[in-house]
């Protein structure tokens, strides 16, 4: 069984950067066809998907995140992680990473980060 956990701050001041970490259990995060993603939602808001990291270290992101959002991967430590700076109040949301192969979805426990002073 496949488990994803995040983990980070959660508080993050403006204009610094966000970083969290999904922690991997069940897969190896380079097996094939799998991928490693992250979303989150705003309050109030719907899901917005942020980007994610191929199981041969290829990356994609949204559109509205690309200049702003990089995925890693610590293949020893078999995690991924999320980087999102220059972070406004906007950036407030619940931060949530996913597995995803072969039609299965798999999701970690989402953690809120709150930009604030």
């Amino acid at each position: 069984q496949v488990q994803v956990q995040g983990s980070g701050p959660g508080l993050v001041k403006p204009s610094q950067t966000l970083s969290l970490t999904c922690t991997i259990s069940g897969a190896s995060i380079t097996t094939t066809y799998y991928y490693w993603g992250w979303i989150r939602q705003p309050p109030g808001k719907g899901l917005e998907w942020i980007g994610h990291i191929t199981y041969a270290g290829n990356t994609y992101y949204s559109p509205s995140l690309t200049d702003r959002a990089a995925i890693s991967r610590d293949t020893a430590a078999n995690q991924f992680t999320l980087e999102v700076s220059s972070v406004t109040p906007e950036d407030t949301a619940v931060y949530s990473c996913y597995a995803q192969a072969q039609g299965l979805d798999y999701w970690g426990q989402g953690t809120q980060v709150t930009v604030s002073t």
